[in-house]
């Protein structure tokens, strides 16, 4: 009965908070926008999200052990995929704008605040709507903004990284903005349940990732690369493996059966291992 109580009243919470979203994208922000300067109004709606991501945060309970360091200038920050959750985990430390698939634009109230919150969305397989995001997203990064990408196109259950869609790398390569890999692991309970995959629901699955007492999650700022002289293809090899290497050393028993073994992928090889300043966002 109390576990019942318990999860009603975050419905409540998430309800009240999904207002409060619509609201804000409707209303305050425009609002900002016709007040003040583009710079200033970018600036007040940077800290409305972070907050407005924090307390969806604490309403699903996410407890975040964080690693590393945030870029100190722009940069595309890219990160493995396993569930709609990544969005709160990553997108309450910095400014910055998401790169998702267009699926996302349709959902009910998120595809709408998704959108006011500056989300670009990607139709997979179209390649002029591809080049065309590709543009945004250049533009976006010469604007110093932050961009946070998931490259493997879909989520996994976070057991594996799939290979990235090295077009997401080229806007930082012409912009010469900073690349950062970021890792991503739900620990514990949500280790099973937090990925969204599937044909999964988001209403099915934000009740099931409510009835849990806390979620886990492990997040790993990893050191920015240097993709001097890279071509693009390269330089999504390189990330992508950097993430899995850091995923594999931190599941030493899900990995058990690789130990002595690596990992190819172009011209590196992965072998187990043992052991801000602010910048403005779209």
């Amino acid at each position: 009965m109390k576990a019942k109580i318990r999860l009603y009243y975050k419905l409540f919470q998430i309800l009240i908070l999904f207002i409060n979203g619509l609201f804000l994208a409707a209303g305050v922000f425009p609002v900002l926008g016709f007040i003040y300067s583009a710079r200033a109004a970018n600036l007040k709606k940077d800290a409305i999200k972070a907050r407005w991501l924090q307390r969806f945060s604490a309403i699903v309970n996410l407890h975040i052990s964080k690693e590393g360091e945030l870029p100190e200038r722009r940069a595309i920050l890219v990160s493995n995929h396993i569930s709609w959750l990544d969005i709160i985990v990553i997108g309450q430390y910095l400014p910055a704008c998401f790169v998702a698939k267009s699926d996302i634009s349709g959902w009910p109230v998120i595809g709408y605040l998704a959108k006011q919150g500056g989300t670009i969305f990607i139709r997979r397989g179209d390649k002029q709507h591809i080049r065309s995001t590709a543009e945004k997203m250049a533009w976006l990064l010469k604007q110093n903004s932050n961009i946070i990408a998931f490259p493997e196109g879909t989520t996994t259950k976070g057991d594996e990284v799939l290979n990235f869609h090295s077009s997401l790398f080229q806007p930082a390569l012409l912009t010469r903005s900073a690349i950062q890999p970021v890792a991503l692991q739900y620990q514990g309970s949500a280790k099973q349940h937090a990925p969204f995959v599937g044909d999964d629901g988001f209403v099915p699955h934000l009740i099931k990732m409510l009835t849990l007492d806390k979620i886990e999650v492990r997040l790993s700022f990893l050191p920015i690369i240097n993709s001097s002289g890279k071509s693009r293809h390269a330089v999504s090899i390189e990330t992508r493996d950097l993430i899995w290497e850091k995923i594999s050393e931190s599941s030493p028993a899900d990995n058990s059966d690789r130990e002595g073994f690596g990992v190819i992928q172009g011209s590196i090889f992965l072998k187990k291992s043992v052991g801000t300043s602010e910048i403005r966002s779209c």
